[in-house]
């Protein structure tokens, strides 16, 4: 599976707290993240992250695109709800297409472990199913 890891700058150590204690499970799977989380996770953990640049860049759009082509199966999106963000338009934009194209996205450490169990024990075979059911091009 194709997995994106984000996290906000206040969040970038839990996110690494829990690439450590995932990294058996991470290990399995293709993993993207933004520009300083995915280099902050190949620094503290053996996993190889495929690194975009950083959100307020155009990571977070570079994410969305993989989503919109239906090329992106998981998102971990550690946020930081006390503080404003300069891209919150970009981070608006990744959840409104995770919930149109069907993608699972956490943004919290609760539901990341809830998402990160269910890989675990492969309850993502809905997502076979849900492909067949995605808009196409022209019918959003």
């Amino acid at each position: 599976m194709n997995i994106a890891l984000i996290a906000h700058d206040r969040k970038k150590e839990e996110m690494i707290v829990f690439a450590i204690a995932y990294e058996q499970v991470l290990q399995d799977h293709q993993l993207f993240g933004t520009g300083t989380t995915g280099l902050r996770i190949m620094e503290n953990t053996q996993l190889k992250v495929h690194r975009f640049m950083s959100g307020p860049l155009g990571g977070d759009q570079q994410i969305g695109a993989m989503v919109a082509n239906n090329e992106m199966d998981l998102i971990i999106f550690l946020r930081d709800p006390l503080m404003a963000q300069p891209h919150e338009p970009d981070i608006t934009a990744l959840l409104r297409l995770c919930d149109v194209m069907g993608v699972p996205v956490a943004t919290n450490m609760a539901t990341a472990e809830i998402l990160i169990k269910a890989l675990e024990r492969g309850d993502f075979k809905w997502r076979e199913l849900n492909d067949k059911y995605k808009p196409g091009p022209g019918e959003l």
